[in-house]
């Protein structure tokens, strides 16, 4: 019985919400709304998407959309059920968005750790190493051939190499050449001496 009453008691204030939104009160007719069915909507998204952040934001759209979107001036127009068909709609779709995130995610994440396979330790040793005699190799160049090939190998243009070290676009190509024997020769005498 004292549900039966307060479904009837919620249809009446929903009736006179309607009722006060044809007299031209759109503002206190939302603000009644809100007050109303605020703590429902919220408890739907939150038991729908289970983080009570997320639910607050969808609760607050579905408001929005009440005030923008909704045919409160309709005969027979329902806020609670609109709301709720609303928000559940909302809720849906950030569950369903999450889901599409997390499968990218583990997929982005999947095919990293293969691409980045551990490596051996020995090769782990052997990759520093080599990094460590190109780097003696380039310090023992004349600065501009070094800092040449550090421009090219990093993915610079002839032209903003030719701009960077203020020689001509047309002599990169032949000091790049001279660059990389030089550093060939260096590198190959920095190996021999180690073994």
């Amino acid at each position: 019985m004292l549900i039966k009453s307060m479904i009837d008691s919620m249809k009446k204030l929903d009736r006179e919400v309607v009722e006060n939104t044809r007299t031209g009160s759109i503002s206190l007719a939302f603000e009644a709304l809100f007050v109303e069915h605020w703590a429902h909507v919220y408890r739907l998204l939150c038991r729908l998407v289970g983080d009570p952040a997320e639910a607050e934001d969808l609760a607050l759209e579905t408001f929005v959309r009440l005030y923008q979107k909704a045919p409160l001036q309709e005969n027979g127009f329902n806020p609670g059920g609109w709301l709720h068909r609303v928000a559940t709609n909302l809720g849906l779709h950030s569950i369903r968005s999450w889901k599409r995130r997390e499968q990218y995610e583990l997929t982005a994440g999947k095919y990293a750790l293969e691409e980045t396979a551990e490596d051996d330790p020995a090769e782990t040793v052997a990759r520093e190493e080599e990094q460590r005699m190109a780097r003696l190799a380039l310090a023992q160049m004349n600065e501009r051939q070094s800092q040449l090939l550090i421009m090219r190998h990093a993915g610079s243009s002839y032209k903003e190499i030719a701009e960077g070290l203020d020689v001509s676009p047309s002599s990169i190509g032949p000091l790049l050449v001279r660059a990389e024997r030089e550093f060939e020769k260096r590198y190959r005498a920095l190996t021999q001496e180690e073994l």
